[in-house]
């Protein structure tokens, strides 16, 4: 099947907060999706389109995933599924290893039997660890430091093999700072635990937490607060669409930063929250934390290079505004009096 919109999509871990914006984009493309989920982390009611099949279960299900293959024959595969804490895969590195290494290795077996042999795989800038060079291009030194990170890159590794062995194509999407919602706050950021710092600081306006911490005041930046760059979710979003088909088109295996190139400090983000939410932003500023790099910004050039893609939101405030369309829209969002059933 040539044409990528027609191709039958597994996408795994569909039902989680990227993995439902690029849903909900591949869907409106008019692709023929179907979600596997566990729901560990995902949430079905992140699943709006009605033309989506949600399939719950384990990537690791071999027999489970087999069954899908044969029912729906799938030409491609993107897989998001995956844990994401990095101070757990600290505490606990055999979860992620066997969550986040192991289970795709499972999923890859049953692609090789099918003869499916495009993928798209959610990875991280976390597989460069303390980079060596800003901004940080896809020839930075990848060295991570923590197992979060390792276990994506071992990932990368366990697909640069597959395609040597028996012609896998792979994209590899770095992400940087996930961030922002859907323009109609439908669907949006819902992690329990939340620790991303853009839904935090809401949640510090809302009164869910009383208020927002900020780690170490003295880095060598222009506020001495860390800046990182935020990419906006619809991006990523589009980022999949696109590198999906680069592979279907039979384009070669890549590996993409996906990052706007522009740097956002812990300051500037609270600023844009209060600038958006009309309320102050309750702060309390604490010692750095170990391991926290002064600035991490993507050099993003070569994705838009092979994939003709680049970020369209780089103001802060647009990640901003659609994240409090979703935590304060009705029936949804985080304050405690109407908290979403999970």
């Amino acid at each position: 099947m040539n044409n990528a919109s027609e191709m039958p999509i597994l996408v795994t871990g569909g039902a989680g907060y990227i993995g439902s914006h690029t849903v909900r984009l591949l869907a409106a493309q008019g692709r023929k999706i179907v979600v596997l989920d566990n729901l560990v982390f995902g949430h079905e009611s992140a699943i709006v389109d009605p033309g989506v099949e949600l399939v719950v279960g384990d990537v690791g299900d071999q027999a489970l995933v087999r069954s899908l293959f044969e029912k729906h024959r799938f030409g491609a595969v993107i897989h998001f599924a995956a844990f994401a804490y990095v101070g757990e895969s600290v505490t606990d590195p055999l979860k992620y290893y066997q969550n986040n290494t192991a289970e795709p290795v499972k999923l890859l077996q049953v692609m090789q039997e099918f003869g499916c042999k495009v993928f798209v795989f959610s990875s991280t800038c976390a597989t460069y660890g303390v980079p060596d060079k800003l901004p940080i291009t896809e020839d930075n030194t990848q060295d991570p430091i923590n197992p979060y990170g390792r276990s994506k890159l071992m990932v990368e590794w366990v697909l640069a093999d597959c395609d040597r062995a028996w012609g896998l194509r792979s994209a590899c999407l770095r992400y940087f700072n996930a961030s922002g919602g859907s323009e109609d706050g439908l669907i949006g950021e819902d992690h329990n635990p939340e620790t991303h710092l853009i839904p935090r600081v809401l949640m510090a306006v809302t009164g869910e937490i009383d208020h927002i911490e900020v780690f170490g005041t003295d880095y060598h930046t222009p506020d001495g607060t860390c800046i990182r760059d935020y990419i906006h979710v619809n991006d990523l979003a589009d980022a999949h669409a696109k590198a999906l088909d680069h592979l279907a088109a039979g384009g070669e295996s890549v590996r993409c930063n996906l990052g706007t190139g522009v740097g956002v400090s812990v300051r500037e983000i609270i600023s844009a929250v209060e600038e958006i939410t009309g309320r102050t932003v309750p702060v309390k500023f604490g010692p750095r934390r170990a391991g926290d790099p002064d600035s991490l910004v993507a050099d993003p050039s070569f994705a838009k290079q092979v994939l003709g893609w680049e970020a369209r939101h780089r103001d802060v405030r647009d990640m901003v505004r659609p994240a409090w369309l979703w935590m304060s829209g009705p029936g949804r969002g985080r304050f405690p009096a109407n908290r979403r059933a999970r």
